[in-house]
């Protein structure tokens, strides 16, 4: 018999919203004895069925929501019709955009709680950073290779997340063979992807909308791009006709990866710089030597891992955009990003109004980013909704 979560007297309701979280104060009793990662009913006070999900006894969130049919077992056939229903936006997706890279699997937005998907050519990665999803591996593989005969299967569970749930890190092949030179496509712009040694799974697909509608305000103009990875935005930037793009980042690894991205593309070396540096005391340096740019673009990795570092995420997004300002030229603008979940848009522009004062530069916000298309945001699920941007014109 499927072990049993009675929920606490009105604890349902987020459930009846179909939000798919339980956390463990809205459980009154267990019956049964489910381990880590097995799958549970989970029923109201009076012992109605309301979901199927995932039972994780060292989080905080105690179980993650699978489905709330009753009917419907976790099992190879589940994730098959998963992944069929989440392929059929990035279709669309990839053949508007010309795409052969997409976040396949959003987790709880794509009803696949702690599953991390990315598509890269032939090679599918994962990330499993729940109980459930761990547990899940065989099935998920099987449905995996039933829908993508051709491709690799790659895990990247390296994640310090994995440690809340008693979950150990783990990386490695699943299935097929890697290629020797990995490369993506976007909006006509080729990107080499490492998925062993590279951030996150390997590529920032999440900023994909954001490059594209950050061209406008790159042609004949000075680009220093910060955090720049292996050159994302500034790939971007050359495409558009960037007079010069200054890319910075702390790992020469990343840069080594962003100048042959540029290679790939053929782009002209002489408008691209590659610099290893510390982004916090560069913007410093530039701003006391009095160095000017046309457009920076600030990607920075996220500061706010929990609600008790957001305070201080603020302090650093408010200190490196402030320094950000006070480098650009008027009339200059600022391509600036959050991808701390916890850092809502709202408060995000007020850091960024904040900022302006102490820079002593006038801001007008100009246009709104978020996360790429292949990222979506289930209407049940507003904490799906994680990364934000500004375009301000700096005067």
């Amino acid at each position: 018999m499927t072990p049993q979560l009675f929920l606490a007297k009105g604890r349902e309701k987020s459930l009846l919203r179909r939000h798919p979280w339980i956390f463990s104060r809205a459980i009154a009793r267990i019956e049964g004895k489910p381990q880590l990662g097995d799958t549970v009913d989970i029923l109201d006070a009076q012992g109605q069925f309301i979901a199927r999900g995932a039972y994780s006894p060292q989080s905080q969130i105690r179980a993650r929501v699978w489905t709330f049919e009753s009917d419907e077992q976790i099992d190879s056939a589940f994730f098959i019709r998963r992944l069929e229903q989440a392929q059929q936006l990035r279709s669309m997706l990839a053949a508007r955009d010309n795409l052969t890279g997409y976040r396949l699997i959003a987790a709880e937005s794509d009803g696949l709680p702690g599953i991390t998907i990315d598509r890269y050519d032939n090679v599918l990665v994962c990330q499993l950073l729940s109980a459930g999803a761990d547990a899940q591996r065989d099935n998920l593989v099987a449905a995996l290779r039933h829908c993508y005969p051709e491709c690799a299967i790659y895990e990247r569970s390296d994640v310090a997340v994995r440690k809340k749930e008693g979950l150990k890190l783990r990386t490695g092949l699943l299935h097929g063979e890697l290629p020797a030179d990995l490369e993506i496509c976007e909006h006509g712009v080729r990107i080499g992807v490492d998925v062993e040694k590279g951030h996150k799974t390997g590529f920032y697909l999440d900023q994909r909308d954001s490059r594209f509608a950050a061209m406008k305000y790159f042609k004949d103009q000075n680009v220093l791009n910060c955090f720049s990875y292996t050159g994302g935005f500034g790939l971007y930037a050359l495409k558009a006709g960037a007079k010069m793009v200054r890319n910075v980042d702390v790992s020469q690894l990343a840069l080594d990866t962003a100048k042959a991205n540029c290679q790939r593309n053929a782009f002209d070396l002489s408008r691209a710089e590659f610099l290893n540096a510390d982004v916090f005391a560069l913007l410093r340096q530039y701003r006391d030597e009095g160095q000017k740019f046309d457009v920076v673009v600030m990607d920075p990795p996220k500061f706010a891992e929990s609600k008790a570092q957001l305070n201080g995420a603020c302090r650093g997004y408010k200190d490196i955009n402030m320094l950000a300002m006070q480098i650009l030229k008027p009339g200059g603008v600022l391509l600036s990003y959050s991808c701390s979940g916890l850092m809502e848009q709202n408060l995000f522009q007020k850091i960024l109004a904040d900022a302006a004062i102490d820079a002593g530069r006038d801001v007008q916000f100009i246009e709104r980013f978020g996360q790429a298309a292949d990222h979506p945001i289930l209407s049940t699920y507003p904490e799906g909704f994680y990364l934000k941007g500004f375009a301000c014109l700096v005067r």
